[in-house]
């Protein structure tokens, strides 16, 4: 039996890289998957992708940072589809630039990127909380190796923020959710190879290189090596499993 039949996930940042793997595996396990992202085209073309492969999908565009809107969509995804009982938090940008740029940069960098990567975790969420209590229902949050350390290279201290703070809204709302029979779990991909990093590993070949030379496995990773974690989290395999972050890293964080 496949290990998400019955199940319905929403996935966030569902139209590409690792929201896209992440949407296609869970539908591979039977689940029946909603993808949500900004780019509408996107998470549309990924949809029909999971049913013409034989799976069911939905899309709908929504941008996590409008709260009103994740309410909207939590009410429109119960009435069309039915009760959510797993969810993928997985929007998020990066940008790498440090506290020392124009001021004005540094700013619109803090602003867009905690709106997106925390504060737009907290209402897609909040929003779905409902439907993920009573199903007694799986979260699985991306965070990052930068929910740990920040990196030699140059990097955003807000995308460093962002992640150290999905970390620790895991840790919290496994605590609190707990009781709930709610598992909420974190995945913590290394250097994974997704078309949001596509301009930046082409301008600096050098920057992907030291993240390689860095890498225990000696590798990139690809979207679909968060595939397998996920679906880990997200089923009955991982039913003693709550308030961890799985690394997928290549063991980046072991030297």
């Amino acid at each position: 039996m496949p290990l998400l039949q019955n199940h319905i996930a929403v996935v966030t940042g569902a139209g590409s890289g690792i929201g896209r793997a992440i949407a296609n595996g869970y539908a591979r396990e039977g689940a029946r998957v909603v993808l949500l992202d900004m780019n509408e085209t996107a998470a549309a073309d990924v949809a029909r992708e999971i049913r013409d492969a034989g799976g069911k999908a939905e899309s709908f565009l929504l941008d996590v940072t409008r709260r009103d809107d994740c309410v909207a969509m939590a009410k429109r995804v119960a009435e069309k589809v039915g009760q959510v009982s797993i969810l993928v938090n997985n929007a998020g940008i990066a940008r790498r630039n440090g506290m020392l740029g124009a001021a004005e940069a540094v700013i619109n960098d803090w602003e867009d990127i905690i709106a997106i990567n925390l504060t737009g975790v907290f209402n897609v969420t909040h929003a779905f909380l409902e439907p993920l209590r009573a199903a007694k229902g799986r979260i699985v949050n991306i965070g990052s190796i930068q929910s740990f350390v920040h990196l030699k290279t140059p990097s955003s201290p807000a995308y460093t923020a962002s992640k150290h703070g999905v970390l620790g809204f895991t840790k919290a709302l496994a605590a609190e959710l707990g009781k709930d029979g709610v598992r909420v779990n974190a995945i913590g991909p290394g250097f994974i190879e997704t078309p949001l990093n596509e301009k930046v590993r082409a301008s600096n070949p050098a920057l992907a290189k030291v993240f390689v030379e860095h890498t225990p496995l000696g590798r990139a990773g690809t979207a679909e090596d968060i595939v397998g974690p996920a679906i880990f989290l997200a089923s009955d395999m991982s039913a003693y499993v709550s308030g961890s972050i799985v690394m997928v890293d290549g063991g980046y964080r072991t030297v």
